[in-house]
């Protein structure tokens, strides 16, 4: 241990003699580190965004969409056709186990009016069962109620969105707001919910009674007046989802009387997946990134064995002179290792600054998530350290073997 503090002592000593050459050996690691932190910072970034969108989506949520159609042989795709309805949904429920809650729902957009103020926005005719599945809540008023649908009374529920842009400052519960020219009763204002995963605003929608949007503002479709544009569900836990999609395909097959040689009128898709591939899409890119800013670390290390192998030829001499007093071999190993990994941990340490400052930059200017975790952190320094004695063993060796008899009698 002696030895070693002395070797580290005599490093640190030959370090501080030559500060710009160290400064400028250190660069390379202080880029490479740097950009590492930054790009892996981006990735955990956008992974932790996408995981807040599918909470901010809801739980073990199941959408059915309609299937396709075909008009003159030209197939228009899935949501054109019209083979979803509310009775599909209520049947869902009562016999499929694994769905915890189904609601239907028809969608359209209009321009709301609110006195002087008006604005274009999505319309949503649903259940209350929809507010649960995702996971909405109201921040001020109330939920409209099943007798409301019942009674298809004209109440409304507003997003955060179109609440400010017609209410502004004042309070929107009670007041009257006109959707198509007829006026609705705002009950209830959301919970702000931000951005979707495709960059929507969720908060800048309308919710209605689907029996009120269908009669006074959407309409209903005029080959079924049961018909919806969507179904969503909930299965009873994140373990079930899968048995919930079969038991509605199954279901929904047998209901729209489709033959085994027949295909689905309705697409099942399950959300959890979608968002999974989005999740492993952005992990692999993090790593790709990371992996092609780490090229720059190998740079730098090659920048610490040159600026090594200089100063070994610099300091043969010195070399000579502590091996003829005693030095023993791994002694000036010690000491160039130590030289070395000083040099790469400090430049280490440097670029997480750098790098942190950098992900914080990036993050205000393009506006893009990021997050610096202690891993990364650890990871940077235990890679700088490694860098040092990866590229600084072959100088340190090259000095401690060498002939003292030659090295004394080098200029």
């Amino acid at each position: 241990m002696k030895r070693l503090m002395s070797s580290m002592k005599i490093a640190f000593r030959a370090l501080h003699m030559n500060k710009l050459r160290s400064a400028l050996t250190m660069l390379g690691i202080v880029i490479g580190v740097a950009s590492v932190i930054a790009t892996v910072a981006i990735g955990s970034g956008a992974t932790q965004r996408i995981q807040q969108q599918i909470a901010s989506i809801g739980s073990n949520i199941i959408i059915v969409v309609p299937g396709s159609t075909s008009s003159s042989g030209v197939r228009l795709g899935s949501g054109n056709a019209v083979t979803l309805s509310e009775t599909d949904a209520k049947e869902l429920v009562a016999q499929c186990p694994d769905v915890a809650l189904a609601a239907p729902l028809v969608r359209g957009n209009a321009q709301v009016v609110n006195g002087n103020n008006n604005w274009a926005t999505s319309v949503y005719g649903v259940t209350p069962d929809y507010l649960t599945i995702r996971d909405l809540s109201v921040a001020d008023g109330a939920e409209f109620t099943q007798q409301d649908i019942d009674s298809a009374n004209k109440v409304a529920v507003l997003g955060r969105t179109p609440a400010n842009n017609l209410f502004g400052d004042a309070d929107p519960i009670g007041q009257t707001v006109r959707i198509k020219n007829v006026p609705f009763t705002v009950v209830g204002v959301l919970t702000a919910k931000g951005q979707s995963a495709q960059g929507q605003d969720q908060d800048d929608v309308i919710l209605l009674p689907i029996s009120s949007a269908k009669r006074k503002v959407i309409g209903s479709k005029q080959a079924n007046a049961d018909a919806v544009d969507t179904i969503m569900m909930q299965a009873k836990s994140g373990a079930q989802i899968p048995a919930a999609q079969e038991e509605a395909q199954a279901l929904l097959r047998q209901r729209h009387h489709l033959q085994p040689s027949e295909a689905d009128d309705f697409s099942v898709r399950n959300l959890e997946e979608l968002f999974a591939a989005q999740e492993a899409s952005a992990n692999i890119m993090s790593m790709m990134l990371a992996a092609i800013a780490s090229v720059s670390l190998v740079v730098g290390g090659i920048g610490i064995m040159n600026i090594m192998l200089i100063s070994v030829r610099e300091r043969t001499r010195e070399i000579g002179l502590r091996q003829a007093l005693g030095a023993k071999t791994r002694d000036i190993l010690n000491q160039f290792l130590v030289e070395a990994v000083t040099l790469s941990i400090a430049g280490g340490i440097v670029g997480i600054v750098f790098g942190i400052g950098a992900s914080a930059i990036i993050s205000r200017l393009a506006g893009w998530a990021t997050s610096v975790g202690p891993g990364a952190v650890t990871l940077a320094v235990f890679f700088s350290a490694l860098v040092g004695i990866g590229f600084g063993y072959y100088p340190a060796r090259k000095a401690a073997y060498l002939d003292p008899i030659e090295a004394l009698r080098s200029e």
